[in-house]
């Protein structure tokens, strides 16, 4: 299978240290990956760190799916970037943006199987003319699509916020029919093409305390949700909902459905970071390439003890390679 593409992040947080934590982990059986970087950053950062991780510069894709075995492969940028663990330098923007960039075209061009993404720090990259709320607005418009859904997977539960980085006040408002069902049927489409589920079960939150209680808390629940999911129904699109989003998320209201949408961040992101904190995956769904990412940040304050886990990332390539392989109808 072709290398996954891995892009360096944000230069001062902790994406290089669990790229070479993650190489550790999957050299033997893994997924393969190259990552986009400066080898000679990489390099050095395993020094610092104590690692025993050899790093080799690629000229290719394909080169780095050789070498992966045997060390760990980097795919030079334009620009040197300077180990500065736990800082912000403004000169290093250009060169995580480039990472994406290539990251992209790589996956678009066949080179690489799909796109997985170490945090970025978007305040870092606004005086580099990044002009995006985040990395998946920025992939969108790298690929061409209108509409993407974030998912956030772990190994019991995955999850979807129909409304994602608004202040809570604004979410009634936000909250349409047509934005609904646009959602679902993303989610259902990528549910089949990617998680190989034929027929998938959608489970449907409520906006207000115990769904509205026909009316009595709130009417979003009649207004909006009910409609949408009539809409869906008529799709063939099977959804259960609107239900009461304090009992959705134990073990036997999960075996009852694929996945979960929620009305708003918080309701989607406290029930998966409960239950998978460290292995939790960021997928895009609605993108014409794979692409996943670590369900974390940065973490600069963390960046350069060797403290860091890569569980997550981990994950994330591991769920990329599944992906891609079943969408592209190759071994998973």
């Amino acid at each position: 299978m072709r290398p996954l593409a891995l892009t360096m992040g944000e230069p001062g947080g902790i994406g290089g240290e669990i790229a070479l934590a993650a190489w550790q982990a999957l050299r033997h059986g893994g997924p393969a990956f190259v990552l986009l970087d400066d080898p000679d950053r990489v390099r050095a950062l395993a020094a610092h760190l104590g690692a025993a991780v050899p790093v080799e510069r690629v000229a290719s894709a394909a080169d780095a799916a050789d070498a992966f075995s045997r060390a760990l492969p980097v795919l030079p940028l334009a620009r040197p970037v300077p180990l500065a663990p736990g800082r912000l330098e403004a000169a290093t923007a250009p060169a995580v943006i480039e990472a994406i960039d290539t990251a992209v075209a790589l996956t678009m061009a066949g080179e690489t199987a799909a796109v997985v993404t170490n945090p970025i720090h978007k305040a870092a990259l606004l005086g580099a003319g990044f002009a995006h709320p985040g990395h998946t607005e920025y992939l969108a418009e790298l690929a061409g699509v209108r509409r993407t859904v974030m998912m956030l997977a772990g190994p019991d539960l995955r999850v979807v916020p129909a409304t994602i980085h608004i202040p809570l006040h604004d979410v009634p408002a936000a909250l349409t029919e047509a934005l609904i069902v646009e959602t679902v049927e993303i989610l259902h489409a990528a549910l089949v093409a990617d998680f190989g589920i034929a027929a998938p079960r959608i489970a449907v939150a409520g906006l207000n305390p115990h769904a509205g209680e026909d009316g009595r808390l709130g009417g979003e629940e009649i207004a909006t949700i009910a409609p949408a999911l009539a809409r869906l129904a008529a799709e063939g699109i099977a959804t259960t909902g609107p239900l009461s989003a304090d009992t959705m998320f134990h073990p036997r209201a999960r075996a009852g459905y694929d996945a979960a949408l929620c009305m708003y961040h918080d309701q989607a992101l406290i029930p998966i970071k409960t239950l998978a904190f460290d292995e939790g995956v960021n997928v895009t769904l609605g993108l014409p390439f794979v692409r996943t990412s670590p369900d974390h940040g940065t973490a600069l304050t963390l960046a350069g003890h060797g403290t860091a886990r890569a569980d997550s990332l981990i994950a994330a390539l591991n769920l990329a390679a599944e992906l891609a392989a079943r969408r592209h109808g190759g071994p998973r």
